[in-house]
C-alpha cells in the first residue's frame, strides 16, 4: 500500500519536546513525499466540527523555528468524546473523509486508549510516540518531556533550597506525576532532598505512623544541625496534597512547614537537548515505522536504540522508578540519620 497522507495530533498534558516530535515527523514524512495533516485540540479535532475545520497540510515553513519551543503548535486537550462509542466512530469518519492512511498521535497512555478504540472503526495504521513528564509509559526508558520536567522542578528546588537556608526552614515541595514517582525521585535526588516521599516508600496504609515517623525525622535534623531541610513529595501521595500534609505536620507534631506546589510550571519551558533528541529520533522513528507497514504500536526507546512496542502492552502501568534510585535514596537518609547522632 501506498502512503500518501497521515495525520499528526497531540493529546493530554502537553510536555516539553512535543513540537520537536511533530518537526521531526514533517520532515522525516517529506523525505518520503508524504502529506501530513495536523489536527488540533487532542481528539477534538477528529471529532469537533469547529476544530474539524482547523486541519491543515504541516509544511516545513510550519516546523521551521519550532525545536525549541515548549508546548504543542497543534495545542492539546483532553476529549471525553473520546471514551463513548459515537465518538470515536466520529474520529474513525473524519479519518476516513480526510483519506488519511495512519494516525500519529503523541501522547500518554490514555492517549494511546483512543488509537486502540480506533481499531474497531477504522483500517488505517496507529502509531504512538509517548509524550508526558510522568515518565509513566511501559516499554520505553524516557518519554518525551520527562528530561525537561526533571530539570525544571531541580532549577525550582535549588531557588526554593537559597530561601530555606536563609530562614532555617523546612519546605515542603509537591511535584507532579500523577501516580508515578519518577519526577519525584530523580529530582529529589539531584537536589540533595533530605526526604523523598513517593509511591515507591511511602504506606497509604498507615498514614498516621508515617507522618509520625517523618516529623521524629524533622525534629531530629533539625536539633542536629540549624539548616535548612527539603522534603519533596509526589502529587496524590497524600489525600489534600502539600498543604494538608504540612497543616497535619503543624497540628500533629508542631512542626512549621512551608509548602510549596510546583504545578504547571514543570509542563512548560523550552525542551533541553535530551528532549529535543528523543523526540527527534521518535518522530523518524515513526515515519519509518509507517513505512515498513507496522500499526498498533508505540515507538519507544530502549538503551538508547528505537524499539516498537504494541499498544496494549504499553498502557499497563507496570514501569516502576528504578529500585536503584529508592535504595540510594534511602541509604542517604540513614547515613544522614548516623552523622547526626
Amino acid at each position: 500500500m501506498t502512503i500518501k497522507r497521515i495525520a499528526v495530533l497531540t493529546s493530554g498534558g502537553d510536555a516539553p519536546g512535543m513540537n520537536a516530535a511533530i518537526r521531526s515527523i514533517v520532515l522525516a514524512a517529506h523525505h518520503y513525499h508524504i502529506e501530513v495533516i495536523g489536527f488540533y485540540h487532542g481528539y477534538n479535532g477528529l471529532v469537533c466540527e469547529e476544530y474539524i475545520k482547523m486541519a491543515k497540510p504541516l509544511t516545513l515553513l510550519d516546523v521551521s523555528s519550532i525545536i525549541q519551543r515548549g508546548g504543542t503548535i497543534l495545542k492539546s486537550a483532553r476529549c471525553q468524546l473520546m471514551h463513548e462509542e459515537r465518538g470515536v466512530a466520529l474520529a474513525a469518519q473524519t479519518l476516513k473523509e480526510h483519506n488519511i492512511d495512519a494516525l500519529i498521535v503523541i501522547g500518554g497512555d490514555g492517549s494511546f486508549s483512543g488509537l486502540l478504540a480506533l481499531k474497531t472503526f477504522w483500517s488505517g495504521q496507529l502509531i504512538g510516540v509517548p509524550g508526558t513528564i510522568d515518565n509513566d509509559v511501559d516499554g520505553t526508558d524516557y518519554t518525551i518531556g520527562f528530561a525537561t520536567a526533571v530539570n525544571t522542578g531541580i532549577e525550582a528546588i535549588d531557588k526554593i533550597r537559597d530561601t530555606a537556608d536563609a530562614f532555617e526552614r523546612v519546605f515542603l515541595v509537591e511535584l507532579m506525576g500523577r501516580h508515578s514517582g519518577h519526577i519525584t525521585f530523580n529530582v529529589g535526588i539531584a537536589c540533595a532532598a533530605e526526604q523523598v516521599l513517593s509511591f515507591e516508600n511511602f504506606s497509604s496504609e498507615n498514614p498516621t505512623q508515617e507522618l509520625q515517623q517523618l516529623a521524629a525525622q524533622i525534629n531530629e535534623a533539625k536539633e542536629a544541625r540549624h539548616s535548612s531541610y527539603i522534603i519533596v513529595m509526589a502529587e496524590n501521595l497524600w489525600p489534600g496534597g502539600a498543604m494538608e500534609l504540612a497543616k497535619q505536620l503543624k497540628l500533629q507534631a508542631d512542626i512549621d512547614c512551608t509548602p510549596c506546589i510546583l504545578g504547571h510550571i514543570q509542563r512548560g519551558g523550552s525542551p533541553i537537548a535530551k528532549d529535543r533528541i528523543l523526540a527527534t529520533k521518535m518522530g523518524v522513528a515513526a515515519i519509518q515505522a509507517i513505512m515498513d507497514g507496522k500499526s498498533n504500536i508505540m515507538v519507544a526507546e530502549q538503551d538508547n536504540a528505537m524499539y516498537f512496542i504494541a499498544l496494549e502492552q504499553a498502557i499497563k502501568h507496570h514501569k516502576l522508578v528504578s529500585q536503584q534510585l529508592v535504595d540510594a535514596q534511602e541509604n542517604i537518609l540513614a547515613l544522614t540519620a548516623q552523622t547526626q547522632c
